[in-house]
């Protein structure tokens, strides 16, 4: 039962099978991580991109990049991302940014709490109730910026960060459209497991056993990381979702050093709130404001995004892309549908 139990806790929290010890850069890692400021995608010519920060309503300072449009003036619509679960805004969020800009939106690409630049202690931490404010965050900040209209905001929310933007939007009325992306609701996965498959009884232990791991974090006075991570190396025979991530984020495509998925692990008490937290509980009270859900057709992570379809009330969009997988989401410009994307928000911010 402990070994069955720990492969759940792994799957539902970093999303892998292996062990990895998460503290130390290989040489390719330390190759690609050379540079402080490091993007995995190009800055468009047509987009600039500042740092900002601003703080949620727990006191913790974000971390962002605001991508704007060039040569486009007056009030904009504006969009907020992040996303994947376990990324930085450097990575998919940032890329996502950089391709609205370029379509005329206002874009914050933002690190959530205890992960990135962001603050917050401890580190690799997620948080269903923080994570939620860290959107409604992003909406504060762009609503007081010059040159975009507070009426004409919305969110995208990418993988672990698609139901959490979900859950942003049905309590903050103030969004006026939300899409989402390879959505994962890891308030679900965390606390059934993958396809619901988590008795009772196995459900039981995982929070025996992160209970008792308190009492170690306790008395250590720091958070133990669970050192179970992406792997090193795979060699072909692993789950497609396993290579797809290790494709993503262990090599030059998506790797960034400041990227939990990249190097290292989430703490073993991660999953503490996310067991009895449904965020997705309330997704009825996003209508009227439409929903946008798009999925790769292969993708491991596809009955989330199909769910949170037939849970939600309309207006609401199930867009199916393909053949892809779950990963193709993050990166692939010929995959992502971002014409689709700026006919949503162009139609719905208004």
């Amino acid at each position: 039962m402990k070994k069955r139990s720990l492969v759940l806790i792994t799957m539902a929290v970093t999303l892998s099978f292996a062990k990895v010890s998460g503290q130390n850069l290989n040489e390719n890692q330390k190759e690609m991580s050379t540079e402080k400021d490091q993007y995995t995608f190009e800055l468009s010519k047509n987009v600039t991109r500042e740092k900002v920060s601003f703080k949620n309503r727990y006191g913790i300072t974000l971390a962002g990049d605001l991508y704007s449009p060039k040569n486009k003036e007056g009030k904009l619509s504006a969009l907020a991302i992040s996303g994947p679960y376990g990324a930085v805004k450097e990575q998919a969020s940032g890329l996502y940014a950089n391709q609205m800009a370029e379509r005329g939106f206002v874009v914050l690409a933002f690190d959530p709490s205890y992960t990135g630049e962001s603050g917050g202690e401890p580190r690799h931490v997620a948080s269903p109730d923080i994570n939620t404010e860290d959107f409604s965050a992003a909406i504060d900040f762009l609503g007081l910026q010059e040159n975009v209209d507070r009426e004409k905001i919305g969110i995208i929310g990418i993988c672990g960060f698609g139901g959490f933007a979900l859950n942003a939007t049905a309590v903050d009325k103030r969004v006026k459209a939300v899409a989402t992306t390879s959505m994962y609701d890891m308030s679900r996965v965390t606390a059934k497991g993958y396809f619901d498959s988590t008795t009772p009884e196995q459900r039981s232990e995982m929070l025996e056993q992160m209970s008792q791991q308190r009492w170690v974090d306790a008395e250590k006075g720091t958070s133990e990381l669970s050192g179970l991570g992406l792997p090193e190396k795979i060699e072909g025979n692993e789950p497609e979702f396993v290579q797809g991530y290790f494709n993503y984020y262990k090599t030059k495509r998506g790797f960034h050093p400041r990227s939990i998925n990249s190097n290292s692990s989430w703490t073993k008490t991660n999953a503490f709130s996310l067991m009895n937290m449904p965020i997705l509980t309330y997704i009825k009270e996003v209508s009227p404001r439409p929903i946008l859900l798009i999925a790769g057709e292969n993708a491991h992570s596809k009955y989330f995004s199909e769910d949170a379809y037939k849970a939600a009330q309309e207006p609401k969009e199930l867009m199916i892309i393909p053949g892809k997988v779950h990963t193709d989401l993050y990166d692939q410009l010929d995959v992502i549908p971002f014409d689709k994307l700026e006919t949503f928000f162009t139609e719905n911010l208004k």
